[in-house]
């Protein structure tokens, strides 16, 4: 082995690979815009060797999604029109935590119920992501969902609008859904975690999950 080797695995030997809370003194912040959902702030931050930069983000509330499994080893998939990146892209169902105080699977399963008709007997937290944390510091819980039955027409009030007005439904095999991702024909990226996620989850009959209501990290 090399030197270099040496070191690396040293390097590795003293470090726990798990993401740990971390901040950076803030000496100035100055808010740039603020939308209905989210706002633009510019901090500026102590670096390293005693000086600073200034670091643009986006501030979010917070979303969750569903990996919603059926009995066949199906993955529901919506389509949705996302106008930043003028695209149609299957996705999970999901949505922006706008409800102060509700637990996240509550959230998440009035968000299968809104958008797919759907419920679930079975909850797991199937992972956990900083959606583009280098710009923004939206954090999604994703969900897996099991044991499922439809929401009858009757009692579906909910009343889509905007780009959920016409949001096609399919569902695909697990392993089909993987194969998309991994081929580049799903690009949204709570759908390529979570397939990926509960593939691999798959493996112990998703014995090493969380809990639904296990605590953000």
């Amino acid at each position: 082995m090399t030197a270099a080797g040496n070191a690396e695995g040293a390097a590795g030997a003293a470090l726990t690979v798990e993401d740990t809370e971390e901040s950076w003194k803030v000496v100035a912040s100055a808010e740039r815009f603020a939308g209905r959902v989210i706002t633009v702030r510019t901090d500026t931050v102590d670096m390293p060797g005693g000086v600073t930069a200034d670091r643009d983000y986006v501030v979010h509330p917070g979303s969750v999604a569903v990996l919603a499994l059926d009995d066949a080893d199906r993955v529901l998939l919506l389509r949705q029109y996302r106008h930043p990146v003028r695209r149609l892209l299957w996705e999970l169902p999901a949505g922006i935590r706008d409800v102060p105080g509700e637990p996240l699977v509550d959230c998440a399963a009035r968000e299968l119920a809104e958008e797919a008709a759907y419920r679930a007997r079975t909850w797991h937290t199937l992972v956990d992501l900083h959606t583009s944390p280098g710009m923004s510091d939206e954090r999604i819980r994703i969900f897996l969902a099991r044991d499922l039955e439809p929401i009858p027409d009757e009692e579906n009030t909910y009343v889509r609008q905007h780009e959920e007005t016409d949001m096609p439904a399919v569902w695909i095999p697990l392993a089909e859904a993987v194969g998309k991702a991994l081929s580049g024909m799903i690009h949204n990226s709570p759908a390529v975690a979570g397939i990926l996620a509960a593939y691999a989850a798959s493996a112990d009959g998703f014995k090493g999950l969380r809990p639904a209501d296990a605590p953000e990290a």
